[in-house]
């Protein structure tokens, strides 16, 4: 077969056999096909799509180029969860120990940042020392001893994945239904779990920004994870402005700690507690959705999500003390307050806009090599419905690099809209896909 007629082929919106399929990816792992050549067979994939059978094929491709784990012989109903990612979507760094906390399994295989949004594992290497780079052999123990791990995939996992996630990042060619549907699935059903819990994200800081897209995206995980014989549910959920208040690697992290600590970030625990509850369901702890978030909740309360969480950092080598004592952490050269030039309700905060911004501080990549800046980042003083007065602070954000600060500032004010009467709330949590299909939440 030859590489470029496959391209090609694609390019003109014809669809791809298994056997097409299996060469393109078999040598591109050999290096038979160069990582160029590989770009353009995505960049066709994007413009062109997949049906359904195509998108399934390109999974299984992706699975087994690589190990998938047998986790058989740990105890309880392995339960995992994916964000199709957002702006200030931190939400697996509560939900994984919540959900461990009450007694289902968690095996987490995470991503980097993708795009305009951040990624659990550089969340997690924000904590000093803290080691996503576990063996399987060491990834079994952990989930064994402690019933949760969070680590990033290994060379024997989903390889095929891991190399042209990281094309599309720099490509442009991150938001099609069946490259996400296959780089999620691929590692998801590699990592040994017997449920997933898929978060949707939709709206203007979300990869899929219009519902339509998101439904259809959650559709493909949805029948793609049935059809391997795990349960699957899927949630759309929105994403117009940031989840919670900061953006960026450490600055998430604390906010994080800090919910597991009692505090209330209303937006960002609710997407938790219904993802988590679901979590709970899937993995038999719960009969219903409202008795698994009322069993997340009591977790919360009674300090055992927060033990659980120490007890992941300590067992993969993280520093605690930065858990306890955040204060501690290194500061950032620059924090600027960025303030409005008007009074009124905050209408709209372009989420897309502030991910982008982010990067520019240093906290997200503009090349695959990139080294980021993990104290970088946005804290939002204001969220949508709040009032503010002229000259009130909307944000303060923080970077080392000096170079930015004008520009910064101008983006971070654009980025809020400020209107004279207070918007309506919205719901977060927009429908629930099975199956069966897509209902309203």
């Amino acid at each position: 077969m030859n590489p470029v007629e496959i391209i090609r082929k694609k390019r003109s919106g014809e669809k791809l056999t298994r056997a097409e399929l299996e060469f393109f990816i078999k040598n591109f792992l050999d290096g038979t096909i160069a990582d160029y050549q590989m770009s353009a067979l995505l960049m066709a994939i994007y413009f062109r799509g997949m049906d359904d059978e195509e998108t399934t094929i390109l999974t299984e491709q992706m699975l087994h180029s690589g190990v998938v784990v047998d986790l058989s012989d740990i105890s309880g109903i392995k339960v995992d969860k994916h964000s199709t990612g957002g702006v200030g979507d931190k939400v697996s760094l509560i939900l994984a120990p919540l959900v461990a906390a009450c007694g289902v399994p968690v095996p987490m295989i995470s991503g980097r940042g993708l795009g305009h949004t951040g990624g659990t594992l550089d969340k997690l290497e924000s904590i000093p020392g803290f080691n996503v780079n576990l063996s399987l052999a060491e990834y079994k123990n952990v989930i064994r001893e402690i019933g949760l791990v969070m680590i990033g995939q290994t060379k024997e996992i989903a390889p095929a994945d891991k190399r042209m996630y990281a094309l599309r990042d720099v490509t442009a060619t991150v938001e099609s239904i069946p490259l996400i549907s296959g780089s999620i699935m691929s590692k998801k059903l590699a990592e040994g779990i017997d449920a997933l819990v898929l978060d949707v994200k939709t709206g203007r800081g979300a990869f899929m920004q219009t519902f339509e897209q998101s439904v259809a995206l959650a559709n493909s995980l949805v029948r793609i994870g049935t059809m391997m014989g795990k349960r699957t549910l899927g949630f759309i959920t929105a994403m117009d402005e940031p989840l919670g208040f900061a953006i960026g690697n450490w600055l998430e992290v604390v906010e994080c700690i800090e919910c597991m600590r009692g505090r209330n970030v209303p937006d960002l625990l609710e997407v938790t507690y219904v993802l988590s509850g679901a979590m709970l369901m899937l993995g038999g702890k719960a009969k219903t959705l409202d008795e698994g978030m009322d069993k997340c909740k009591e977790a919360i309360a009674n300090g055992k999500a927060y033990e659980k969480f120490l007890q992941l950092v300590k067992k993969q080598n993280g520093d605690v003390s930065f858990i306890e004592n955040v204060e501690t952490y290194s500061k950032s050269s620059f924090a600027v307050e960025v303030f409005t030039k008007e009074s009124g309700f905050v209408s709209a905060i372009d989420s897309l806009e502030l991910g982008l911004t982010s990067i520019s501080l240093g906290a997200g990549r503009m090349k695959v090599d990139d080294v980021l800046d993990m104290k970088a980042g946005i804290m939002l003083k204001k969220k949508v419905g709040d009032e503010i007065l002229q000259n009130e602070p909307l944000a303060i954000f923080y970077t080392d690099n000096s170079s930015v600060l004008n520009s910064a500032k101008e983006r971070i004010q654009k980025a809020f809209s400020i209107g004279k009467e207070k918007p309506k709330k919205e719901k977060l949590i927009l429908a629930v896909v099975d199956e069966k299909g897509m209902r309203e939440f």
